[in-house]
């Protein structure tokens, strides 16, 4: 089994147990209060082995960069010098927007280095947004791309946010903006430690949900090192291999799967900076680039097994790993066939790392997420807050008391009312529900604001959903619930279809649907509604946004009242 070489005494990689299978049974860290992933991770293998790739980039172009660990350190070093400069300082907040640009990388390595809190943001803010995001975060500084035009919504908003007073463009110049890739590599590259400590804030995430602003996601500097649990013993990384998470950096799976936890590996991760995801180009670079593991959600493996494999050669994958929404059974199936790899799921959230899943040297199970993470004590709670029996469905929770394990957030910035709203009694409360069999393994049954309540049952989404998408005119689905405004049923079942090539909505097809789900499972959850459509609202990272579905409907709703 692999371990690190850790040089720097403030990580001390201890206590990994395993059973006569191979599987991590126990799992703890010891480390330093003054452990900081810029310099103890990139720094150290910077200096000890200064020719270990860190990063292969290739841009939408097919432009090419590669990385050592020793220019990473040089470039971090060179940022940090380059943003004191310009004012920022510990603890200050900066608002990341930089798309999959390789920029990304030095600019988070160094404003961990600085003891300033990074707050990655997606690229397709609009105004009212990034508003929200900067006003809310107290934010001094923005680093933005110049591309897509989110530039010009922090400029809009200038005038509402006189705090926000240093704007740094990357990729490109801006009018009154700073230009990174001008002036940066001009600054010098000799920087002197700042002391950090581990319970210090070093990243923020905006985690939405289905109701409200979204949250602010704090995190300390522990949260880097609870995903090297993540990334050696999930993602199976290769330290001699190629990673690739498909992943834009404004969103906490970049993290996840492009930067901590692979780096602690010392193992050397692939950005690919596309501007739209095109099935047949992600396949290409696997193969191009040798990728030996590899992290996108369920629906682009979806998309990826519509492509001919007869043309594509992937014998350089070991591993694949899959996570942000439930993987459906004949996914994982058609995927094992074509490339003899098995997708190992895994559930964790933005508040989180890798909580549930199916570790290595484990048998998974087709529609299972797995088993929990040896770093976490993870129970499926009921409303009265006992422990679910197998078949029983209850919350997905983790205890915090008495010790707040690594990868767990600070809490909600700025918000006790909602921290104390998920975070009492011992335990951090998820708000995703789940059962598990005798053996121990959990099934996801989705958002415990995502559940239908119909006729008295509680009914999950993704339970029909995999039965829904095998059916041969489905390409993607999405189910919620509606108010059932003519009866007493209280929600009604609703499915928003994608049709795969060749199908055409008709009342045909939507009594067939209705029928095929019916014989499938309990007659109770087959939908009374089908909507079709040309497209699902998605987040950038591919995710079905079934929030956004119920707020149409809701508002079609009110209308009717």
């Amino acid at each position: 089994m692999l371990n690190l070489k850790p040089r720097n005494i403030n990580l001390q990689y201890v206590n990994e147990e395993y059973d006569e299978n191979g599987v991590l049974t126990k799992y703890s860290l010891k480390y330093s209060e003054t452990f900081n992933f810029g310099y103890d991770c990139v720094d150290d293998i910077g200096a000890n082995d200064p020719n270990r790739k860190a990063m292969v980039w290739v841009g939408s172009k097919g432009d090419e960069k590669i990385f050592t660990f020793s220019e990473m350190k040089t470039l971090s070093d060179k940022t940090c010098n380059y943003l004191t400069q310009l004012g920022i300082k510990k603890g200050d907040f900066v608002i990341v927007a930089v798309k999959r640009h390789w920029q990304f990388w030095p600019i988070a390595t160094a404003l961990c280095k600085m003891g300033a809190v990074i707050v990655p943001v997606t690229y397709m803010l609009k105004a009212h947004d990034a508003e929200y995001r900067v006003h809310a975060s107290g934010a001094k500084a923005v680093i933005c791309t110049v591309e897509n035009e989110v530039a010009e919504v922090f400029d809009a908003i200038a005038n509402a946010s006189p705090h926000l007073t240093i704007k740094v463009s990357v990729n490109g110049s801006r009018a009154d903006w700073y230009d990174y890739d001008v002036e940066m590599p001009k600054s010098s590259s000799d920087w002197t430690r700042v002391q950090t400590n581990v319970f210090e804030p070093t990243l923020m995430y905006f985690s939405s949900g289905t109701t409200g602003y979204p949250k602010m996601v704090l995190h300390d500097h522990r949260y880097a090192l609870g995903h090297l649990l993540t990334a050696k013993h999930w993602h199976c990384v290769n330290p001699e291999g190629l990673h690739f998470t498909i992943a834009d950096t404004g969103w906490g799976k970049a993290v996840w799967g492009k930067f901590y936890g692979q780096w602690l590996m010392e193992a050397c991760v692939f950005t690919y900076d596309f501007d739209s995801f095109v099935p047949k180009e992600i396949l290409s670079y696997i193969e191009k680039y040798e990728i030996t593991t590899l992290c996108c959600p369920p629906t682009m493996y979806r998309f990826l097994l519509k492509e001919d494999f007869s043309r594509i050669n992937l014998n350089s994958l070991e591993y694949c790993t899959t996570a942000g929404e439930a993987l459906n059974p004949d996914v994982f199936k058609e995927w094992l066939k074509r490339t003899g790899v098995v997708i190992m799921e895994g559930f964790g959230q933005t508040e989180t790392t890798v909580t549930v899943c199916n570790l290595k040297n484990t048998v998974p199970i087709p529609g299972s997420l797995g088993k929990p993470s040896p770093q976490y004590e993870v129970d499926l709670l009921n409303a009265y807050g006992a422990s679910c029996r197998p078949g029983e469905t209850g919350e997905l929770c983790m205890r915090y008391e008495p010790w707040h394990t690594e990868g767990l957030m600070m809490g909600y910035y700025l918000d006790e009312g909602k921290t104390k709203e998920v975070m009492y009694g011992g335990w951090y409360h998820t708000g995703d529900t789940a059962w598990r069999n005798e053996d121990g393994y959990y099934f996801y049954i989705g958002r415990n604001d995502d559940i239908i309540k119909s006729s008295g049952y509680r009914i999950g989404p993704f339970e029909i959903e995999s039965v829904l998408i095998q059916h041969p005119a489905v390409l993607e689905c999405a189910i919620t619930g509606v108010p059932d405004v003519n009866g007493d049923r209280g929600f009604l079942v609703k499915a928003t279809v994608v049709l795969n090539n060749g199908y055409v909505p008709s009342n045909g097809l939507i009594k067939e649907l209705q029928n095929y789900v019916k014989n499938e499972t309990a007659p109770y959850k087959y939908p009374r509604i089908i909507d079709f459509v040309n497209i699902l609202p998605k987040t950038i990272n591919g995710k079905v946004q079934r929030a956004e579905i119920r707020k149409v409907d809701e508002m079609a709703y009110a209308k009717m009242e």
